[in-house]
Parts: C-alpha cells; sequence; structure tokens
C-alpha cells in the first residue's frame, strides 16, 4: 500500500539525554511494522514505554499542521486507511475542508472528516466571486438572466453575496463549502478502529 503520511518516532529518553534516537514510520503500516521500529528506537514497553513524533510529512496540503507530537499511533494509522481510500476528487476536497479548518482539532477530528466528505462541496479551481458568480448563474442556473442582460450583470456581486450566504470560502486550489448535509461523528475513540486498520 502506498504511503499517505510518515512520521519520524524517537525515544524521549533518549532524546532528553542527547541522543536523537529514531526512525521513520510510513502510514498506513501494520502491527509488525510498529512493534519491529518501537524496538529498535528502543521503547520496549518495559523500561521505556514513551514515544514521541518529531515531525510528520505528507503530500496530503496541510495535514501536518494538525498533528502533534503525542498522536496514538492506531488513530493515525486509521486515518492513513482512510485517507488511502480516497479518489482524487474527495482528497482534493479533504485538502479543501483542512485549509479551511473544518474539523481539524486532532486525529479524531480529521477521521471524522475523512468518513464526512459529503457534507461539502468544493469547486475545483474557482479562486474569485466573479467565477462563482458565473458558476451559480450560468451552470446552477440559480438565477434567470435575460440573454440580452447577460452582459450588464454584476457576476461579480452576485458571487460574492453567494459566497455570503452560502457560508463559504476560497481556500487553495478552489471555493469550499458545506452543503447543508449533517455530519455525523462515527469516530469517537480507539475502540472504533476496524481490527484490520
Amino acid at each position: 500500500m502506498e504511503s499517505v503520511f510518515e512520521a519520524f518516532i524517537s525515544n524521549p529518553a533518549l532524546y532528553s539525554a542527547g541522543h536523537l534516537v529514531g526512525e521513520t514510520l510510513h502510514f498506513p503500516t501494520n502491527t509488525e511494522e510498529v512493534q519491529s521500529l518501537l524496538k529498535r528506537i528502543g521503547v520496549d514497553g518495559v523500561r521505556c514505554q514513551e514515544y514521541f513524533i518529531i515531525s510528520f510529512d505528507s503530500d496530503i496540503l496541510g495535514l501536518y499542521d494538525y498533528l502533534g507530537e503525542y498522536e496514538n499511533i492506531d488513530e493515525l494509522n486509521h486515518l492513513a486507511c482512510l485517507l488511502s481510500e480516497l479518489d482524487k476528487s474527495d482528497l482534493e476536497k479533504f485538502e479543501a475542508a483542512v485549509a479551511s479548518g473544518e474539523h481539524t482539532s486532532g486525529v479524531g477530528d480529521l477521521i471524522n472528516l475523512v468518513e464526512n466528505l459529503d457534507c461539502y462541496d468544493f469547486y475545483i479551481g474557482v479562486s474569485d466571486d466573479e467565477t462563482l458568480g458565473r458558476i451559480y448563474a450560468e451552470d446552477m442556473e440559480l438565477i434567470n438572466i435575460p440573454e440580452n442582460l447577460r452582459d450588464y450583470f454584476d457576476y461579480e456581486a452576485y458571487g460574492r453575496d453567494m459566497r455570503i450566504n452560502e457560508d463559504g470560502g476560497f481556500v487553495k486550489g478552489g471555493f469550499f463549502l458545506p452543503n447543508g448535509s449533517q455530519f455525523i461523528e462515527h469516530y469517537h475513540g480507539l475502540e472504533d478502529i476496524p481490527d484490520d486498520h
């Protein structure tokens, strides 16, 4: 399975003693890889039971900004498994949601965000009010503009009003907005992680 993100995991006891002992773990992963890595960095579950994450890296824009040093590896793996199942358009929608700050207060929030992407719409490449106004007026036909008045219609003002009224916003890559669907919290804690994740 292709890596969705990676984390550099370190042994805090050795780190505080001045030794940078750690390794990169690629997510999604499996139990054997995690246990092997922890053993190699001296987190044996007896003398040293803790680990911490020094850094994250990902091609998913902004994701690592919302991941912290004490994240749970099982939760991270569940998130990675869910992200690995997304197609390109849903991945772009997820990046837009993250950029907008929607449900980003921790790994649990991000897991629920992946599970609720159908609650959002994302218009790729739409980066200004005029383009947005044209989409709402011409493509969606939300307003009937007579043909002879189209050259005089203020698409920018219409797009700005729609953006404000729809509670949407421009993010890197396009226009993102909630579509009114109910956001359901599927994930409440470690007990909700499937065994294969």
